[in-house]
């Protein structure tokens, strides 16, 4: 596996598989894990890779700050629990798949300001989308290779269509529908389903390249943002579309069965 990214404190690898997602709070509802990521450098965009779209270029060096980003994608008991205390309008549809440690489904990027909003009151903490740079970096967690797992994905790394995979690289499954998050390995920063299972909504509004882009971890954003950048790719979309450096935009408006969020602090 290649690497590129200089890291100011040392990885911590996480294998192994969990269903845990969430921590109890104080006042008894459910509490997002976090995970430190490192300060640290690399290079943001399409590199090395034969299946790069014009939206990843131009490469470019990102420094970031330390932060912290989820565990795993925010789930329906998390979500849910928002709506059974108010804070959250919208009862999005699970499609009858189950909800509890699954992730969240059908909530726009709007839905997602909700809940960070009503988190923010309950916690007294800054939760928040991370920005795009900060989502690839976790996302890579050191690597320069199409996917945090070296240059193919298979079906038992990550929840996508296994049955069209990255090309040269061999076929597996699709299930056709989300799984719990936690159900695969995770990430060398300790990160789960950074591929795959829900595309996953990011703080930056949606431009078609990297030209003037921020250096330093920060989001893009405009006062003019009626779309959003959506990064990971999801439990129904083919091996290209599951990289670490895909892009994908939607309005900020737009519910799916394939959208969710993970939070960032």
């Amino acid at each position: 596996m290649k690497y590129l990214t200089r890291l100011a404190a040392p990885l911590l690898l996480t294998i192994g598989l969990t269903n845990c997602s969430t921590i109890p709070a104080s006042n008894g509802f459910p509490e997002p894990e976090m995970v430190n990521i490192p300060t640290g450098e690399f290079t943001m965009g399409c590199i090395n890779d034969t299946s790069c779209k014009a939206t990843e270029s131009p490469a470019h060096q990102v420094t970031l700050k330390a932060f912290k980003l989820g565990k795993h994608e925010v789930t329906f008991a998390e979500w849910d629990a928002c709506l059974a205390a108010g804070g959250c309008k919208h009862n999005p549809s699970d499609y009858k798949w189950g909800r509890g440690s699954r992730p969240v489904i059908n909530v726009s990027w709007d839905d997602a300001q909700e809940y960070i909003l009503w988190l923010n009151q309950q916690t007294g903490k800054q939760y928040r989308l991370a920005s795009e740079a900060e989502w690839e970096y976790a996302a890579r967690a050191g690597t320069t290779t199409p996917y945090n797992t070296g240059e193919c994905l298979h079906s038992d790394q990550a929840n996508y269509d296994g049955e069209v995979p990255l090309k040269g690289c061999p076929k597996s499954i699709e299930r056709k529908q989300t799984i719990e998050v936690g159900s695969f390995p995770a990430n060398n920063f300790g990160l789960h389903d950074m591929h795959g299972n829900v595309w996953e909504w990011t703080n930056d509004c949606w431009h078609q390249s990297y030209d003037q882009a921020p250096t330093d971890g920060s989001s893009w954003v405009s006062e003019k943002c009626s779309r959003r950048v959506l990064r990971g790719g999801s439990w129904n979309y083919r091996g290209s579309y599951n990289r670490s450096s895909i892009r994908y935009d939607y309005s900020n408006n737009m519910r799916l069965e394939n959208l969710g969020f993970r939070l960032a602090l």
